[in-house]
């Protein structure tokens, strides 16, 4: 088997895993709740009025399936299939082409729109998984890429953080301090960009922290 680089690939893994679960639990979950009756259209709220914790909580989503029942397993199914694909597959010769269809997939059957700003940067990566990281190299100084290396679990660690702040205001809504829905709207964009700033950073970081597999 070709040598890959390892925390890429756990990065990546990581990421694919939070984005499976956004879409089972933000979206899967919900839609199944609204049980089995149209969508009436190819736009639609995952989170129906009855099971809805504030004004902003829609989690707005697109879906080719004309029903809430099916749209959800569909999301859960697809969900689920994501995050086993992040962990055991995305190293290998197609696995980041294989995550970027699943997204799309996900997307497509209701899974929500706004991971698109984190799921494609982190196919972006996945695709250096198994190669040398050869202009990283020329671009980091030894010193730099020592000091992103040692930021390499932090960064995973606040990415992770951010996207489940995102998830959690989704529902529900709540930040502490805040109860106007359209500054909390504006505090969940927010948390957005940063998880992908902070995604964008952690990838960085772990390239700097990889063996030179163009050696091998």
């Amino acid at each position: 088997m070709n040598p890959y680089n390892h925390k890429t690939r756990i990065t990546a893994a990581t990421l694919g895993t939070l984005l499976g679960l956004a879409g089972f639990i933000n979206h899967g979950i919900f839609e199944i709740m609204q049980g089995n009756k149209p969508t009436n259209g190819f736009f639609i709220e995952a989170i129906g009025e009855a099971h809805r914790f504030w004004t902003h909580g829609t989690e707005g989503a697109i879906t080719v399936i004309p029903n809430f029942l099916l749209t959800g397993i569909a999301v859960s199914l697809v969900s689920l299939a994501i995050i086993v694909w992040s962990w055991k597959f995305i190293h290998t010769e197609h696995g980041a082409t294989v995550f970027l269809l699943l997204m799309l997939a996900l997307t497509l059957v209701g899974g929500g729109i706004g991971h698109i700003v984190l799921f494609l940067p982190t196919w972006g990566y996945a695709t250096r998984i198994n190669k040398p990281l050869s202009w990283w190299r020329k671009v980091l100084t030894p010193t730099a890429s020592s000091v992103l290396a040692a930021l390499w679990k932090p960064m995973l660690v606040l990415t992770a953080l951010s996207w489940m702040t995102v998830m959690e205001l989704g529902i529900f809504g709540y930040f502490p301090g805040v109860t106007d829905p359209d500054v909390l709207l504006n505090i969940t964009f927010g948390f957005v960009l940063l998880t992908v700033l902070l995604a964008n950073a952690a990838f960085i970081c772990s390239f700097a922290g990889e063996p030179d597999l163009s050696s091998e």
